[in-house]
């Protein structure tokens, strides 16, 4: 797997975001609210040190000519071409509270087609990418989605709305197991990588800084991403808006976007 410039910055965020959250994980001060994000909704202390942290090195960095970032929203940067969209700590509920499944995730795109994609775990140290037409690869080993081809046996992330379930408890009705972790972006990688099956978020809140990095690894790892009736999902460059993604392995998808129907 060959570095690009926009893989080795990454991985220099990653290092010094890692460290510079490191004293804030667990505890009650990384949760402390300090304003309102450019994503209405409350900004917290550990997000605003990871996303100041991310924005410094990136502005060092000459990727991209402009920036999409959950709390800073629209920044605009040195590169030449391009947007880069960012999630400083996607699932910050995990990490203040201690559980170890959140994850910095950026991606890379022009004219809205995501060219790279970079998800790490900051809890486990595990490292996601991909590249348009390149392939996916966990710590620089390819990978690929599972080849599950039955519901009854399939294991999916599946968030449904907090006020109307019925859709997503049908579903979850029909499948083998149903996880919760909390973490889009890495749950999107673990479907990349064959641990689940399949990414179900019916909610319409998943935003494009959650979503791109870890849509492009399932790709290019194989997956299918689509709205939920099979579409192709399209996200504005806006951090207020979201939308519903079914990402799944080849061989359940359209058995999934069938039973949602």
């Amino acid at each position: 797997m060959e570095e690009t410039p926009f893989l080795n910055a990454c991985r220099i965020i990653a290092l010094n975001l890692a460290d510079q959250i490191r004293d804030l994980v667990g505890t009650e001060q990384g949760g402390e609210e300090i304003r309102m994000g450019a994503d209405h909704t409350p900004t917290e202390l550990i997000d605003e040190v990871a996303e100041n942290c991310a924005i410094s090195h990136l502005r060092e960095s000459g990727i991209g000519s402009r920036l999409l970032s959950e709390e800073a929203g629209l920044v605009l940067l040195s590169g030449m071409k391009g947007t880069v969209y960012l999630d400083p700590i996607d699932g910050t509920y995990n990490a203040v509270a201690g559980i170890p499944f959140y994850a910095l995730s950026i991606a890379y795109g022009e004219d809205g087609i995501m060219q790279e994609g970079f998800v790490k775990d900051l809890a486990s140290g595990e490292e996601f990418y991909a590249i348009r037409g390149g392939g996916a690869y966990l710590d620089e080993e390819q990978i690929t989605v599972s080849s599950v081809s039955l519901l009854e046996e399939s294991a999916l992330s599946l968030y449904g709305k907090k006020f109307d379930p019925d859709r997503a408890m049908q579903l979850g009705q029909k499948i083998r197991r149903w996880r919760l972790l909390g973490a889009s972006a890495l749950e999107l990688c673990y479907v990349g990588c064959g641990r689940i099956d399949g990414f179900v978020d019916l909610r319409g809140t998943l935003r494009i800084i959650d979503a791109a990095a870890g849509m492009l690894i399932c790709s290019e790892a194989g997956g299918f991403v689509s709205s939920l009736d099979g579409s192709p999902v399209h996200f504005p460059d806006d951090v207020t808006v979201g939308r519903c993604v079914v990402a799944t392995n080849a061989g359940i998808h359209r058995k999934v976007i069938e039973y949602l129907r």
